[in-house]
């Protein structure tokens, strides 16, 4: 059926067109200055003052950058994640196809380069199909990007309740406004800057802002390889996403798609013969779906949690976490960080064989650094981001901390009992005194009363005791032959509790205090106020005075673990650890990054005399009964130390070469961390006991065989002839009471790091009274 043309209005008679003239000249006197005169003039106010009020509104548009998405970039430039508030990527105008550049205009605003701004001849147009019953829009390009623009400034200030939108909030003031606008926009920009923006900020789909991510989200590609039909389409969307979506419409989709092309060749934009081929084309979208977050991340969503919470954490990046939030989110960040992709992959793969199907859900991390600069190299759990039937799900890093140093929040588990990978540190005060390691030391003492009489030049007073006749267990090892005289650096290779307990009563407590806080080693959990709970001292330190601290009993993060071991690896210096090594902005500005912060922590030959041993320990101590083997004997130079909690559960394995420094857990990262290790089959094989070798020796094994020869496997330099043979005389501990008899086999093993060794049966601070210790980890 034809409609019947209204021979008044029919702009093709004489009538018509002086109608036409008449109206097309009262927008340009007054209609232009508001499209419609608001309420006020109708009722009886002058058409001046309706240009008047059109005279108050802002003539300038603040453009800000749209809300463009943030790329966290391994070491290598590859993606780690994606993180925005809405998916966005800007590109420039010679990066989008021509295709899609003319369709847009074509069906959008077919008089783009004609108008300044606003198109009194598409105004006219819209004002006679209206009057015909069939409402149209007038809004330009322009407008449209003026009306994008705003609502973009309100949603990143968290207004978006305030977003105008046509045909359903958008007041005459509202018009009035995005007009002026418009026309000022005209004025400061070309045409081709407003198509860019224009393009680059336009909504197609909630998980799709701009044409670039359009044109990925939708079609899998990029904005510049659109083809005719998919930037037909595309095109098409601006107009209503919902209702031409392809996806969910896709009948829909094709008659608005078709209806663009047919504006295209009417318009003399493309062919016959491309208009054919284009109409013919199914609509067939390839989705990828956004996947916006570290949550998402393929290879390293722990990983990139830390990152992003260093962000969030640090000032620079804004006054306020709101602030610091919309910077991240919005702001187009480009985050380098220091993540080698090839040994995360490593990393994962190993925590994902530690506990293989895990029903009981025992957790295994992974973390290395590099010793001479600090930089985080792989960080791995054996768990995954969000719930699914059979796994174990957490969101919590297991490699660090609580907390920053300045009480900011990283996601993190704190850690876990280190056990005896805390031994080294008393070795080290052995040697920083000028003492032999060969020395040898009365490991059959395994009574430490409460007048024991511990050098302590600490201010903080010297707590615990191990003393069967007054309350407490005596210490005690993992297995009865060792209980006898040997060396210091024996007592070391083969982790024995009596030996280390030796040593420290023959050095100053207060000294290895200094060495456990000049390599970094510090608290995982925050020490609160009893009353309120508030946070007092995020990162504390491992109380040295406090005698259970010896042997392991405070909370610490892997990755604090893994820097302290790199700082021996770096002969003294102890590196911070770094995950971000550069930041830029949409611009490609520089903002505040982290880089290499190196300290002197230990004197390099006392370093040196630290890897002597620690190789020993994997050569033939605790660590040979590591499986597959790996020591400087078997594989190339590397050291390491094994260790284990008072009730097994929480596993170690620390270790590094000159170029690389790991720490393997494995263990309970449940609730209060207190299940015992005992009695448990993980992997389809029962452990009376999980001890350090076990478990989280293979994970460190063929992890640092697959990975540590990339970063360097030099001979670790030779400590000086008075640490390693200095005259072995034994060396009777002062007031050594009489102790309970030992029978000793001849020629024991190696221990098998079974048993107890975290000295604390008050509570996992360390603060207890320093007893029930019985075990070599």
């Amino acid at each position: 059926m034809v409609t019947r043309r209204n021979p008044i209005f029919d702009t093709a008679t004489t009538l018509g067109k002086i109608f036409a003239f008449l109206g097309v000249s009262a927008i340009c006197g007054v209609l232009v200055a508001g499209l419609l005169v608001p309420a006020a003039a109708v009722s009886g106010s002058s058409a001046s003052s309706s240009i008047d009020f059109f005279d108050t509104l802002p003539a300038e548009l603040q453009v800000d950058p749209p809300s463009q998405s943030t790329k966290v970039l391994a070491a290598d430039g590859s993606v780690i994640a994606n993180l925005y508030a809405e998916n966005r990527t800007r590109v420039p105008l010679d990066q989008i196809s021509p295709y899609m550049k003319d369709a847009v205009i074509a069906i959008e605003d077919s008089r783009f380069y004609d108008h300044g701004g606003v198109d009194t001849t598409g105004i006219l147009r819209a004002l006679v199909a209206t009057a015909r019953g069939n409402k149209q829009g007038a809004s330009t390009i322009t407008q449209q990007y003026v009306n994008n623009v705003l609502n973009a400034s309100l949603e990143a200030e968290g207004r978006g309740e305030d977003v105008k939108l046509n045909g359903v909030n958008k007041g005459v003031g509202d018009k009035l406004r995005e007009m002026k606008l418009a026309i000022a926009l005209e004025k400061k920009f070309s045409k081709e800057e407003i198509l860019e923006g224009y393009l680059n900020i336009v909504f197609f789909n909630r998980d799709a802002y701009g044409i670039e991510a359009a044109s990925k989200f939708f079609f899998s590609t990029t904005a510049k390889d659109l083809t005719l039909p998919q930037a037909a389409l595309l095109a098409g969307l601006v107009n209503s996403p919902s209702a031409f979506d392809p996806i969910s419409n896709p009948e829909s989709a094709k008659v608005r798609r078709d209806l663009v092309l047919n504006v295209m060749l009417g318009q003399g934009k493309i062919t016959k013969a491309q208009h054919t081929a284009a109409v013919a084309t199914p609509v067939a979208p390839k989705i990828t779906q956004a996947r916006q977050g570290c949550a998402y991340s393929p290879i390293a969503p722990y990983f990139c949690d830390y990152v992003l919470h260093l962000l969030l954490n640090n000032p620079a990046y804004g006054a306020d976490p709101e602030e610091r939030e919309k910077k991240v989110f919005r702001g187009g960040l480009t985050i380098k960080t220091t993540l080698d992709v090839k040994a995360q992959k490593a990393a994962q793969a190993q925590v994902n064989a530690a506990a293989g199907t895990n029903p009981d859900k025992w957790g295994a991390a992974l973390v290395s650094v590099e010793p001479e600069t600090g930089k985080i190299t792989n960080m791995a759990q054996n768990t995954q981001w969000f719930p699914g039937k059979g796994k174990f799900d957490s969101q919590i890093n297991f490699n660090v901390d609580q907390y920053d140093d300045k009480g900011g929040d990283l996601n993190g588990l704190g850690g876990a009992q280190p056990g005896s990978t805390m031994k080294p540190f008393t070795f080290a005060q052995w040697l920083d005194e000028g003492k032999s390691m060969n020395t040898i030391v009365d490991a059959t003492q395994r009574r430490y009363p409460q007048n024991f009489p511990w050098r302590n030049t600490c201010p903080t007073p010297t707590v615990g005791w191990y003393d069967s006749t007054n309350g407490t267990d005596d210490l005690q090892n993992a297995e009865e032959g060792y209980y006898r005289p040997m060396s210091v650096v024996d007592g070391l290779k083969n982790s024995i509790n009596t030996a280390t307990f030796a040593s420290a009563a023959q050095v100053d407590l207060c000294g290895i205090q200094k060495i456990v806080d000049a390599v970094g080693l510090h608290g995982g959990l925050p020490v609160r106020d009893k009353d309120t709970n508030a946070v007092v001292d995020a990162n504390p330190k491992i109380t040295m005075t406090t005698l259970g601290n010896l042997l392991g009993s405070t909370q610490t993060a892997p990755l604090t673990m893994a820097t302290a071991f790199a700082t021996f690896a770096n002969d003294g210096k102890y590196c911070a650890p770094i995950a971000v090594t550069s930041v830029t902005d949409h611009t490609g500005a520089q903002l505040p990054a982290q880089s290499t912060q190196c300290r002197d922590a230990l004197k390099p030959e006392v370093a040196r005399g630290v890897n002597y041993a620690l190789q020993k320990v994997l050569n033939e101590g605790s660590g040979s009964l590591i499986q597959p083997r790996i020591s400087t004997d078997t594989a190339f130079p590397i050291a390491a130390k094994t260790g284990t909690s008072n009730n097994n559960g929480s596993t170690w394995v620390v270790g590094h070469t000159m170029g690389l420094a790991t720490a393997a857990w494995f263990g309970d990262a449940l609730g209060a961390q207190d299940r015992a290790g005992q009695n448990v089959t993980v992997n389809g094989k029962f452990y009376t006991g999980i001890d350090g070798y076990m478990i989280a020796g293979p994970m460190f094994s063929q992890f640092m065989t697959e990975i540590a020869p990339g970063y360097g496997t030099e001979p670790f330099p030779e400590p000086p002839s008075n640490l390693l043979y200095g005259t072995p005389q034994f060396q009777p501990q002062p007031n050594n009471p009489q102790q309970p008899n030992n029978q000793q086999p001849n020629n024991p093993q190696p221990p098998s790091d079974t048993g107890n060794n975290s000295g604390d049966s008050g509570n996992n601070s360390g603060n207890g009274n320093g007893n029930g210790n019985r075990g070599n980890g």
